[in-house]
């Protein structure tokens, strides 16, 4: 399993964890999503490293935006 975290703008609430897990669950290969709602960060664990441009779009669908680059 590989980690990967990620940080987002513009989550403010429960809806927005529940957004964005929501789609980056639907992405190929992905076991667990963890949002820490007060740091933006989140932390998604799949089978390989997920596709950066995949995990945008999702973050994108749920109506928000990574923040520079990634973590680990």
């Amino acid at each position: 399993m590989v980690q990967k975290v990620y940080d987002v703008k513009g989550m403010t609430c429960d809806h927005c964890v529940q957004a964005v897990s929501s789609e980056l669950h639907g992405l190929p290969g992905v076991e667990n999503v963890q949002v820490d709602l007060p740091s933006g960060k989140v932390t998604v664990t799949s089978e390989q490293p997920p596709d950066a441009a995949a995990v945008a779009a999702a973050v994108d669908e749920a109506g928000y935006q990574l923040a520079g680059g990634e973590g680990q």
